[in-house]
């Protein structure tokens, strides 16, 4: 038996109601009765009488409860007392600045759960370092979005978003359902700085077919961006869903790839704590793309 299969049970103990358990666990109702009926066929027994209303414990199942009760409080006093044998542990995060909020609230919380005595520094990076501060070694993980050189660098893609053209609102395109990147040819693209990953900087300006760059105003932040489309009638690009300021608007591009939203980390560089913070971004994306990092 795993621990955290024991913590779901004892959720669902508790609540005696699987989608109650469910949104205590911060996850979704159908995994937790898989991972229960897998727990049952384990034991070989019923733990769970299960009705429209809710669920019941049999004996077996109360005797699991106080049993399980038990068994995570003493591993949680070892988790501590190793903990605090260690020392404070410090994990350094790296965002874009509109990757900010994706890694928001449900995230932070689920680490905390699993990581108490754990320091999470964030550190937020521009638009000229795609890795966040993740190939200078100023971070230790990144959530920030695809494609980049990812040349020593592991990536696992969390959510992948469509990607629309900004315009201002006066602006004759802005009318279009959707575009492609053929009816903006002739358009100033905004652009980076000289230096700035190739990769990275041929998704988000528009690179021609020759690899020459178009010209425009040079960017380093969403903001700068923004305001350079709003000013000049420039042409930038953004994921889809995302709040724009007044006299902006969004059409999506038909044949543009979507931008991947990934963590990321170094390869060589993969200790305990990259690895479980890469799961928890996982479970909590509700994404699972290959075996465990370092594995």
């Amino acid at each position: 038996m795993e621990l955290r299969t024991l913590r779901y049970f004892v959720a669902v103990a508790e609540e005696l109601h699987f989608g109650r358990a469910a949104a205590r666990l911060r996850m979704t109702q159908p995994p937790l009765s898989r991972a229960i009926r897998q727990l049952e066929t384990e034991l070989g027994c019923a733990l769970l009488l299960r009705s429209p209303t809710g669920v019941a414990l049999t004996p077996a199942g109360a005797l699991l409860h106080e049993e399980a009760r038990a068994l995570l409080a003493q591993a949680d006093r070892v988790r501590a007392r190793v903990s605090d044998l260690a020392g404070p542990v410090t994990l350094t995060v790296g965002t874009l600045a509109d990757s900010a909020e994706q890694f928001g609230t449900r995230l932070a919380a689920v680490h905390r759960e699993h990581h108490p005595a754990t320091r999470i520094v964030v550190r937020e990076s521009d638009l000229t370092d795609p890795t966040a501060g993740l190939r200078a070694g100023l971070v230790d993980v990144a959530l920030t979005r695809a494609p980049f050189d990812d040349t020593g660098i592991a990536t696992r893609t969390l959510r992948s978003d469509p990607v629309g053209v900004v315009l201002r609102t006066d602006d004759p395109l802005a009318g279009r359902e959707d575009l492609c990147l053929a009816d903006l040819a002739e358009r100033r693209w905004f652009r980076f700085p000289d230096g700035t990953d190739p990769v990275w900087q041929a998704y988000w300006t528009g690179a021609a077919d020759d690899g020459s760059r178009r010209d425009g105003p040079v960017v380093r932040t969403a903001h700068e961006c923004l305001q350079s489309v709003l000013w000049n009638g420039t042409v930038g690009l953004m994921p889809l869903g995302h709040a724009l300021p007044e006299g902006l608007t969004v059409v999506p591009l038909t044949d543009m790839p979507p931008s991947r939203f990934v963590i990321a980390w170094r390869a060589a560089d993969t200790t305990p704590l990259i690895r479980s913070f890469v799961r928890i971004a996982e479970a909590v994306h509700g994404t699972t793309t290959g075996p465990a990092p370092g594995r």
